[in-house]
């Protein structure tokens, strides 16, 4: 069973991602969290196979956050959508411990769920 994590703490985004990808992936069990620290429960809890992770986040950053998930040893995607599209972002998100970075504003549903398709099937 694909299960989704979407961290972001933009109620409207967050819930526009969460519609494009029931509609995309009917099947697909998505959590939502709105913080880092939200984010870490939900992350023990749910298990997900994909962690979409916004970087701007009320407390810790979406870097700090992706670097606490991979020193727990979890081996699942963190896809970093965040709509700052600069070097040293995609830099710090890589070295953090994403598998890929978005930007928001230049990325499609199309090629999200292409890049999903891609992971899982």
């Amino acid at each position: 069973m694909l299960r989704t994590l979407i961290v972001e703490d933009n109620l409207i985004f967050r819930q526009s991602l969460k519609e494009m990808l029931w509609n995309r992936f009917p099947s697909m069990t998505i959590a939502e969290a709105a913080d880092g620290i939200e984010a870490i429960q939900k992350l023990e809890i749910f298990d997900p196979t994909i962690v979409f992770m916004d970087i701007k986040l009320p407390g810790e950053n979406g870097f700090e956050i992706t670097k606490k998930i991979r020193a727990a040893d979890w081996a699942g995607i963190i896809i970093v959508l965040t709509s700052h599209e600069l070097p040293e972002y995609r830099d710090a998100a890589y070295s953090c411990g994403a598998n890929y970075f978005l930007t928001k504003g230049k990325v499609s549903g199309d090629e999200i769920a292409s890049l999903i398709e891609s992971i899982v099937f």
